[in-house]
């Protein structure tokens, strides 16, 4: 799979090793960004990574900040993304199984490497189950459409929300 992982400057050590996990798995890692540990605003990366994911330019996403709820935030503007904070084995499997996330979220703060090691193995193994859960991912597609949804970046007035 082609994985897209962006970071703010918070995130940017977390990157590189999730970078590194994601080739020893056989994904093709596509680094996003920033490459300086300098600050930037998380927006800016999400927003990367959530219109590759939109455009379908990538399979699926990660994101690291300080909490991860930042990245989340701003992903979910793009239509058909479903991106969700993961801090545990049971919400990075529950997210894909469940809910087809195709962007993952991370805290760079408060997860150690490990933990994280595990959550992104996880996450990249587990299958989406689809049946009863399909019928869901459809409700929220069609919320999408109602709300008028693009596919255009949010700078120019697409995104949802």
């Amino acid at each position: 799979m082609k994985i897209a992982v962006g970071s703010d400057h918070r995130g940017v050590r977390v990157k590189g090793q999730i970078l590194s996990q994601l080739a020893e798995l056989g994904h093709e890692g596509i680094d996003a960004g920033p490459h300086e540990s300098d600050s930037v605003d998380y927006p800016d990366f999400a927003a990367k990574v959530a219109g590759a994911v939109a455009r379908g330019e990538v399979d699926r996403g990660i994101l690291i900040c300080g909490t991860g709820m930042g990245m989340a935030i701003t992903a979910n503007k793009f239509r058909g993304v479903r991106a969700v904070t993961c801090h545990d084995d049971v919400t990075a499997e529950m997210s894909r199984r469940h809910n087809d996330a195709n962007i993952m979220c991370l805290s760079a703060d408060m997860l150690g490497d490990r933990l994280l090691g595990r959550i992104v193995d996880l996450w990249m193994r587990t299958e989406f189950e689809g049946g009863r859960h399909q019928r869901r991912i459809e409700k929220i597609e069609q919320l999408e459409e109602h709300l008028g949804c693009t596919d255009a970046p949010p700078e120019t007035g697409g995104g949802c929300g």
